[in-house]
């Protein structure tokens, strides 16, 4: 008898790409950031806490 495969099951290994944040903010302080024609801002606060704002 033979198994079928289970097609509902994540895949066990997934690459995600990595950016830090204070390469994206070079000035050490805002970048934007595009998504659909619409701009976010991603700041660091002086707490060191990434804030996304539109």
């Amino acid at each position: 008898m033979s198994q079928i495969p289970d097609t509902n099951t994540a895949p066990t290994h997934q690459t995600i790409d990595t950016y830090d944040a204070r390469a994206l903010i070079k000035d050490g302080v805002q970048a934007s950031i595009v998504l659909d024609a619409q701009v976010y801002y991603l700041r660091i606060t002086h707490a060191g806490k990434l804030i996304l704002t539109k």
